[in-house]
């Protein structure tokens, strides 16, 4: 369930970035062929999680 859920998180996050024509302009196809949302260097996961299922993620807002 954790897996799903942060590839879920980071598709969202990716494609909320790269709908952005300044960032797709930046990509070539060899970064489109790197881009996966199986990356989990950015992840801790140990530790203590507030989570608040009543509220969404401001996709929006993270990207920018």
């Amino acid at each position: 369930m954790l897996q799903v859920s942060l590839v879920y998180v980071d598709t969202r996050m990716l494609q909320t970035v790269l709908v952005e024509p300044k960032w797709a302009g930046r990509m070539t196809l060899e970064d489109y062929r790197s881009l996966t949302p199986l990356i989990y260097s950015h992840v801790n996961p140990y530790g203590r999680f507030d989570l608040d299922l009543n509220s969404r993620i401001d996709f929006g807002r993270l990207a920018a």
